[in-house]
């Protein structure tokens, strides 16, 4: 039995909090409490941007356990909402500057830990998630897993939500922006053609797209380079999207897709991508994923990969610790991924016999391809979630809008690499410049 705090101790208490950190943060964000009081967090506070608070149980949570996922399992579950604008508005609403952060260091913790007491004993807020992958959540000590049910807890949600806020292409990889005021559509056509590009495609070329999606290069690749391109999914909903685009597009006498991990298929191409592909397979699996595509190009053929990557750590324990938006992304979005730094990417890459010839950042634009997702979701927030429920539409926006902020920040990267296979000495027959990447459309 908790202790006989009042419900209206509880609501002076949290608006003394409130009031206290106000000033120093002064933020344009106001507070809902569960009585209906609006609480601003700062002088300019318009109420236009309100974070909802369902009952004293969501600060008694927080207090007992202030995690990361702790704050999305509340909003996911609806105790905690975000009105008046969508994550990525409120996100930059609630940067604090930093002269402000010192002030917040100042106020006094005898006094907000007598004011959090009346919140000790707050029942918990019921969280209890229905979508989390209930299984090895990272993989990353397997050397040889299945990965077809992570790829399908991510991307078998369903192709209509997908819809919802990707291009027409259903691209979900970033955009390439040549100017930073062009629309995601512009950004996803001129990602595909510089992908085609930096792969130097040539009519006739076999071209495979491993993790191909929802056929989106493949078919761009074919129609306006004139390769014969081939792209491989765990994806059945993938699967089935490609094909009938294909047939749709008429170019089945150039394109295929088939259901097959990338180490059981068999071919040789003169060009292969890997785009937002790796990030899947851990990195004990990286010397065999690189092998297998070195196996599958014929020599000095080229081999583009498109990855996230983190930030490069300057010890091994450093870079085991999983940060708290890495366990949430493993355990509602992404099991079994795993990101590394470009450098330990480019050394497996010059281990399995390749030579690197272009390495490309393009974190800045994927800040904004999720920020441009984020944006979409929310505009069509009704229909997600009457198509995958408002739980997991909650968990999706909370992942899409943590995305751009990472991006953004830099805690999080995106890179490019270009490479090809070298069975021996001698020429690469890559170009002496870039100019091909850059000529006029």
């Amino acid at each position: 039995m908790g202790l006989p705090f009042s419900a209206q101790t509880q609501i002076n208490s949290i608006k003394q909090i409130l009031t206290t950190v106000a000033d120093p943060l002064d933020l344009n964000v106001s507070v809902r409490l569960w009585n209906g009081e609006v609480v601003p967090l700062g002088s300019e506070a318009d109420g236009k941007h309100i974070i909802g608070l369902s009952g004293p149980g969501v600060v008694g949570s927080l207090m007992r356990k202030p995690t990361l996922e702790t704050l999305v399992r509340l909003y996911a579950t609806g105790h905690v909402s975000f009105e008046g604008g969508d994550l990525i508005e409120f996100s930059e609403a609630l940067r604090t500057k930093r002269s402000n952060r010192k002030r917040l260091k100042e106020i006094s913790k005898r006094m907000l830990i007598s004011r959090t007491l009346p919140f000790m004993f707050a029942k918990t807020s019921d969280t209890d998630l229905q979508h989390g992958y209930n299984e090895d959540i990272i993989g990353r000590n397997e050397t040889k897993r299945d990965n077809t049910e992570y790829i399908q807890f991510h991307y078998d949600v369903g192709n209509e939500f997908y819809q919802l806020f990707l291009d027409p292409e259903m691209q979900y990889t970033c955009g390439y922006f040549t100017n930073w005021n062009n629309s995601l559509e512009q950004a996803q056509q001129d990602k595909l053609d510089m992908i085609c590009r930096k792969l130097r495609l040539e009519p006739g070329e076999r071209m495979l797209d491993i993790g191909c999606g929802w056929g989106g290069l493949i078919c761009h690749a074919a129609r306006h380079y004139g390769v014969k391109s081939h792209g491989i999914t765990l994806s059945q909903a993938q699967h089935d999207f490609a094909k009938a685009k294909i047939e749709r597009l008429g170019l089945g006498d150039q394109v295929s897709v088939e259901i097959c991990d990338y180490a059981d298929h068999v071919g040789t191409y003169d060009k292969i991508s890997s785009i937002g592909m790796s990030e899947h397979i851990g990195v004990a699996n990286y010397p065999r994923y690189f092998n297998k595509i070195n196996s599958m190009l014929r020599d000095r053929g080229v081999m583009l990969n498109h990855a996230i990557a983190r930030r490069a750590k300057s010890s091994k324990r450093a870079a085991s610790r999983i940060r708290p938006e890495r366990k949430f992304l493993l355990k509602y979005i992404f099991p079994g991924s795993e990101l590394t730094p470009v450098g330990m990417t480019t050394d497996f890459l010059e281990n399995s016999g390749f030579e690197i010839h272009d390495v490309e950042s393009w974190r800045e634009h994927y800040a904004l391809t999720t920020k441009f997702w984020c944006q979409r979701l929310s505009a069509n927030q009704d229909e997600a979630i009457r198509l995958v429920g408002a739980e997991r539409y909650r968990l999706w926006v909370a992942y899409l809008a943590g995305a751009s902020g990472g991006f953004t920040n830099g805690s999080i990267k995106l890179y490019q690499v270009v490479a090809t296979k070298r069975a021996g000495k001698g020429l690469s027959g890559m170009p002496p410049t870039r100019e091909h990447l850059y000529r006029a459309a």
